[in-house]
């Protein structure tokens, strides 16, 4: 039976499903980093940020119009380019969302140890933790549907009150007290005699611009539904941005409040949450502790429910076993599901739970699907697709002069990114003094590997 178009998502709708998707931990947990790579620029680096992530954003948008099948990244691949780069993508595509997953579950429980107490940075504590949470995360999944709505609604309400607090008591304190830092001052704090922020170059400037990103990530998922709503083909490609300028808009008003109330906190913090370190006050600080941990929680159940789905896809599909497409009475894919949860747990153990190194490896994994897409997109838009698309009304700037923008934006972060840093060991004084062998490993795991593995299997089922 067809869906009625009144059970549709609308446009604003829509607008509210891409602000959830999209805020989860980064804003919880990069602002210190970013601060500490830019300075007195970070407003400007997240501005910039949102600006790179609504371009992208459009390009999946238009992928929407022709497919509509889910996978996301995945089903515009393989419609475009065929079966072997679809396969490809659709696995870097669940491993990036995997890696996404661990990075949300380790600030998870590196939160809590913190709000009991006891030492985030200690390997048993958190690994002990990971067990826990996925246990919990595992319990909702089986309950069904209903349970994992429930729980991500709330969520969402915990994650718009925690920041809409940061702005409000920054702001408040800022009135009462006179508290105030010149934002040009950012640049000149000094930790044992040394300045915190490095001098600015392209390659730093870019640092920062992929540590912001990854607190708009996630916009590449809302599309994935477009099945479920009322005209996707001229709702995404306006809603998706909008979406993102009211969440960059949230952003800069944290940060913007941060860099004032208190920059040295921000930059210097061991807490998880490093926004939270900007207050004095015990008690609000816990507030937003609180609610950054029910916005990352609830966030771990969305990745619960998503990254599964993309393995799932690839099964249904034929690409994959069809024993993956098994799932209980409650509508639950309980075999991709144990599989995701596996590298969720071990891709941060290999990374000894370092969440600047899965941060920006979950934003690297992403960027291969940056340049695919959008060149799909352009397959489209031409008529070369390798698999029949959909009727859509084609447009010159969605449908070409948007991707190849987006497919520049992203070589141009690939070119300037500091990866000697990604794959180095870095001393205090911020010079590379060894290989990061844990990085390295990942990288091939994720780019080589896991594909070879998938593909060895894939070929063996259908045998």
């Amino acid at each position: 039976m067809s869906e009625k178009t009144g059970d549709k998502l609308g446009f604003w709708s829509i607008v509210l499903l891409a602000i959830n998707a999209i805020i989860g931990s980064g804003i919880f947990l990069t602002p210190g980093s970013v601060v500490q790579q830019a300075g007195s620029k970070a407003l400007v680096v997240y501005l910039i940020a949102a600006i790179f992530a609504a371009i992208l954003a459009i390009s999946f948008a238009a992928a929407s119009k022709y497919v509509t099948k889910s996978g996301a990244a995945y089903a515009y691949s393989k419609a475009a380019f065929g079966d072997k780069i679809g396969f490809y993508i659709g696995v870097l595509r669940y491993f990036s969302a995997s890696v996404a997953w661990g990075v949300m579950a380790v600030g998870v429980i590196k939160s809590t140890i913190s709000i009991f107490g006891e030492n985030p940075n200690k390997a048993m504590n958190v690994t002990l933790g990971f067990l826990i949470l996925m246990a919990i995360i595992t319990v909702i999944n089986l309950f069904g549907q209903k349970v994992v709505k429930y729980v991500m609604n709330l969520a969402t309400i915990g994650k718009l009150a925690a920041l809409v607090l940061i702005i409000i008591a920054g702001v408040v304190l800022l009135i009462t007290t006179g508290a105030s830092s010149n934002l040009g001052q950012v640049d000149q704090l000094t930790q044992n005699g040394q300045k915190i922020v490095p001098t600015l170059t392209t390659t730093t400037f870019v640092m920062a611009i992929v540590s912001a990103f990854y607190a708009f990530t996630g916009f590449e998922s809302v599309a994935s539904g477009s099945e479920d709503m009322k005209n996707p083909e001229k709702n995404l490609p306006r809603a998706i941005p909008l979406a993102i300028l009211i969440i960059a808009a949230v952003y800069i008003g944290v940060v913007a409040v941060a860099m004032i109330l208190n920059p040295r906190a921000l930059m210097t913090t061991k807490q998880v949450v490093a926004i939270a370190a900007i207050f004095k006050n015990e008690i609000l600080r816990d507030v937003i502790l609180v609610g950054a941990l029910v916005s990352m929680f609830g966030i771990n159940v969305a990745s619960s429910f998503n990254a599964p789905r993309i393995l799932e896809a690839m099964a249904r599909e034929g690409q994959m076993s069809q024993a993956l497409t098994k799932r209980t009475k409650n509508n639950f894919p309980i075999r991709t599901f144990f599989i995701s949860v596996g590298l969720a747990i071990l891709i941060p153990m290999a990374f000894e739970y370092n969440m600047v190194n899965l941060i920006t490896l979950s934003a690297m994994v992403r960027f291969l699907g940056f340049i695919v897409v959008p060149l799909a997109v352009i397959q489209f838009y031409r008529g070369k697709a390798k698999e029949d698309v959909l009727k859509a009304n084609k447009s010159v700037m969605t449908d070409v002069i948007v991707p190849i923008l987006s497919i520049v934006i992203v070589i141009f972060l690939l070119v300037e990114y500091n990866w000697k840093a990604q794959f180095g060991v870095v001393n205090t004084a911020g010079q590379v003094v060894g290989v990061n062998w844990y990085a390295v490993a990942m990288m091939i795991f994720g780019f080589v590997l896991l594909p070879l593995i998938m593909a060895w299997i894939s070929k063996r089922e259908r045998k």
